[in-house]
């Protein structure tokens, strides 16, 4: 919006050309969000104290969780307030994959929404059943997903981590079923960190970043070809986008460090979820998503192989599930954990980037 507008000035003073860089806008975009989300925040913290929206804990959570009954919930609505003003503000609002971003940060953030509400409602973390979460997950997904390979004719070559001469053709009828399982199971797995005060805002950072890299070298024609990367028109300005969700949730992690002042909820993790993996599809890294967020997967995959493990032998892998848990009860403290996971998920971005070249 304010990108267009100020834009055309360019014709009368030189010095608004500097706005057709993704690189500048990226750099104003994030300090929007990030002024916007800490200014925010403690007018948010507050209306939510005084209507007494607090987070519910399940009674089968460490004991040590329980002191965070009551602490205000649903800060993801912060998160995604300052990301889209910001976008909505300096992104070019003529391109279709920005509109998609925005559609599945909004629309998966809905849901979780709904489900925090219910929560409230309810008590003791009964929101919305399992089932009808994922059908609502895999039909904004899939809606998404029709658009862009159907109606968009988006490339369907799919990116293969480290070999760059790798490139199968799932056509649209198979990418589709892989774009859903992309955004559905990231929105999950970014869920199931958000356990600890400040630990999956961590990752979620760290993601954000990686992908504004391969989202502003996909769109540059230059950097692209020398790489060897598909190139997609136009998804730099994706970028944009990546650099407001990456300072919103750095200004975000001001009230959820430890001891959290606010907790992103449902609204906040599935939303996040989604975008991360929108921006993965959009890039033409969706397979590399398994290793810039490596800490998500290892989480989720740490849920998957006590469930079904216990379901075959009644006995569990780990003390409990998702990780995280697992190490408070061997008496790691919960600051020591989130900083350590932090690390790991650095690691894993790096190890992601390094993907440009190691092929």
């Amino acid at each position: 919006m304010l990108y267009l507008l100020l834009y055309q000035l360019h014709r009368v003073h030189p010095a608004f050309n500097v706005l057709r860089y993704e690189t500048f806008r990226s750099v104003l975009a994030g300090l929007a969000a990030l002024a916007l989300s800490l200014a925010l925040g403690p007018l948010l913290i507050e209306r939510f104290r005084s209507a007494r929206i607090g987070q519910t804990i399940r009674d089968e959570v460490p004991e040590s969780h329980q002191k965070k009954a009551g602490t205000p919930t649903m800060g993801g609505l912060l998160i995604l307030a300052a990301t889209l003003a910001a976008t909505l503000l300096l992104a070019n609002l003529t391109n279709a994959y920005v509109w998609l971003a925005i559609f599945v940060t909004v629309s998966f953030g809905a849901v979780g929404f709904a489900d925090d509400y219910l929560k409230l409602r309810r008590g003791k973390g009964l929101g919305l059943s399992g089932p009808a979460k994922l059908v609502m997950l895999f039909s904004l997904a899939f809606a998404a997903a029709l658009f862009l390979f159907a109606g968009l004719r988006f490339d369907t070559h799919l990116t293969v981590p480290f070999f760059k001469n790798i490139h199968p053709d799932l056509r649209w009828w198979g990418y589709i079923p892989l774009a859903m399982v992309v955004l559905v199971g990231c929105s999950n797995a970014v869920n199931l960190t958000d356990g600890l005060d400040g630990l999956a805002i961590g990752p979620v950072m760290t993601t954000a970043f990686t992908y504004w890299v391969f989202s502003y070298v996909a769109g540059n024609l230059k950097f692209a070809t020398y790489l060897q990367i598909p190139h997609v028109t136009g998804v730099g300005e994706v970028a944009i986008f990546c650099a407001a969700l990456i300072a919103s949730s750095l200004g975000f992690l001001w009230y959820n460090a430890y001891p959290a002042s606010m907790i992103m909820g449902d609204v906040g993790a599935l939303s996040l979820g989604g975008a991360l993996g929108m921006v993965a599809i959009l890039a033409k890294q969706e397979l590399a998503l398994v290793i810039a967020g490596g800490v998500f997967v290892i989480e989720a995959v740490s849920v998957i192989i006590q469930r079904y493990y216990y379901k075959m032998t009644h006995r569990r892998v780990f003390r409990m599930a998702p990780l995280h848990h697992h190490y408070e009860l061997k008496g790691w403290p919960e600051t020591i954990v989130v900083v350590r996971f932090w690390i790991v998920s650095i690691v894993c971005a790096l190890v992601a980037l390094s993907t440009l070249k190691l092929r």
